[in-house]
């Protein structure tokens, strides 16, 4: 039943494992859809088959670098109501919105959000059902404890207005749950830091801490600032970051993992699922991204999403020492200056190729500043999305973009045991990622480009230390070299490449 004061502190709820999301990287349509393209209309729809076909348990409602619908819970309920009579929006589903945040990127959209979830808790409400439907945001690219605080005073201060103005519902306390999300490398290895002073922050505005903390812990956008293993291994220092902020405070943590389905956006696909998924031991909620959902058949997803649940059910805890800590954090320093060197080189080719990846969403226009949170350069790159569909279609897997070299320093340090300790799947993400190699296309571009040269010193490199041959090995390996060789002829004859980008994409079940 409702609360009688909706927006008040959630003590007790389920901590949901399987938080379906919009990212658009699926290259075929949905099972429910006959174009690729999902439109902001369509999300209602598509929330609805996450929660009731696949059995998602908790929706990414994005208002961030896209366009989002502002009725969508109200039609979402209202075309669906005996369902969710019995499985209860913020009861049973979930629905989770990732806010935009006003640090990085101007933006209106903020307030619209804050009005939209309250008119959301005041319908459900209204129909005798649990309110409010969404009590948690997400903040991208968090940096600071008082940008959360910030978001939960003005939110507070939106339902007094709101309330004042209005006066049909009473909103409580006017609180609202905090999420943050860590996008960068150092800011994984500081989000410790920051939840603490947001603890201490949190304790000072509201008088008391909160019963549970969700951290959102990203590895796309790590992994195309820093490097595919630079971003494995922040991951794992912020789950024993966060394991120390629980321990000290006394306040649960439950960390979400968001990953991509292709291995350097995290590796987490109905295929490889059961070798990929002990990468995040301490995770407590996965994200489902739409190339998971839609580029494989839908009972092989609804198989992948039970073991998912079944597995972080038996959530272990993230420990390790400080010497090995500090030992991750200068491994990190040695791969990531070595990726970045090389991508700086890279970025035109990466930039006209991703040109031609096509969208999946109405996305509006990102920051889409190489290394923004961390001042590196000015060096501009596409969505990691768009990142990593250019570096596939040209052949070039982005997993080996200064890993070969990496690894060579790495061995010399006598790291490398460490290495393969904490990155437990790393031989086998790169065997994944190499079938979709083409030797033939990098072998043409080393003789005008220094960072091709780079790349192929990394592949020879993984190949000479991890004792692996790189290469198509069954029929749609070849076929996917295939037509990488093809896009880079057409783009050289300047001939349209859309339609081979997309059948390439099909063959490795991911658009990027």
């Amino acid at each position: 039943m409702y609360n009688a004061d909706v927006f008040s502190p959630q003590n007790k709820r389920k901590i949901p494992a399987l938080m379906a999301t919009q990212h658009p990287d699926n290259a075929s349509p949905p099972f429910w859809l006959k174009e690729a393209l999902i439109n902001t209309k369509m999300e209602t729809e598509e929330v609805f088959r996450s929660f009731s076909e696949m059995g998602c348990d908790e929706q990414m409602w994005d208002w961030e670098g896209k366009f989002a619908d502002e009725s969508m819970i109200e039609r979402l309920i209202a075309g669906n109501q005996q369902y969710f009579r019995k499985n209860q929006i913020g009861k049973d589903n979930f629905i989770t919105v990732r806010i935009p945040n006003i640090w990085e990127e101007k933006t209106f959209k903020l307030g619209r959000a804050y009005m939209s979830i309250l008119s959301a808790a005041e319908f459900t409400k209204s129909l005798k059902l649990n309110a409010p439907p969404v009590f948690e945001l997400i903040l991208p690219m968090t940096k600071s404890a008082s940008q959360l605080i910030h978001i939960q005073k003005t939110f507070q201060k939106t339902a007094r207005v709101y309330e004042k103005i209005f006066g049909q519902t009473k909103f409580g306390a006017g609180y609202i749950q905090i999420i943050p999300l860590f996008e960068s490398v150092d800011n994984l290895a500081n989000c410790g830091r920051v939840m603490k002073e947001y603890l201490r922050l949190h304790k000072a505005h509201f008088k008391f801490y909160p019963k549970y903390l969700r951290v959102f812990i990203a590895r796309s956008d790590p992994a195309l600032n820093a490097g595919f293993v630079p971003a494995v291994l922040a991951v794992r220092i912020a789950l024993k970051e966060l394991e120390k902020v629980s321990a000290e405070f006394g306040v649960k943590i439950f960390p979400i993992i968001g990953t991509g389905s292709l291995p350097f956006r995290g590796g987490i696909n109905p295929e490889n699922i059961t070798h990929s998924l002990s990468q995040y031991r301490g995770a407590s909620t996965v994200t489902i991204q739409s190339a998971f959902r839609y580029d494989y058949p839908l009972e092989q997803v609804k198989k992948a999403l039970k073991y998912i649940k079944r597995e972080l059910g038996k959530k272990q805890t993230v420990q390790f020492s400080e010497e090995e800590n500090t030992a991750l954090k200068n491994i990190i320093k040695i791969f990531q200056p070595l990726y970045k060197k090389t991508i700086e080189k890279m970025a035109p080719f990466i930039n006209e190729l991703a040109a031609h990846i096509p969208a999946r969403r109405e996305r509006v226009q990102h920051v889409g500043l190489f290394g923004y949170n961390r001042g590196v350069g000015k060096v501009k790159l596409p969505r990691a999305i768009s990142f990593t569909g250019a570096c596939y279609s040209a052949g070039i897997p982005p997993e080996f973009i200064g890993t070969g070299r990496g690894l060579e320093k790495a061995k010399k340090l006598g790291l490398l045991p460490l290495l393969k300790k904490h990155f437990i799947t790393l031989e086998w993400e790169l065997k994944h990622a190499g079938k979709f190699f083409n030797a033939e296309n990098l072998e043409k571009l080393e003789k005008d480009n220094e960072w091709a040269r780079e790349i192929k010193k990394d592949m020879e490199l993984c190949k000479e230390i991890l004792k692996s041959d790189f290469g198509p090995q069954k029929e749609h390996h070849f076929l996917h070299r295939n037509l990488t060789s093809n896009i880079m002829l057409k783009r050289s004859l300047g001939e349209p490449i859309e339609s081979d980008i997309v059948e390439a994409a099909k063959m490795r079940k991911s658009l990027g």
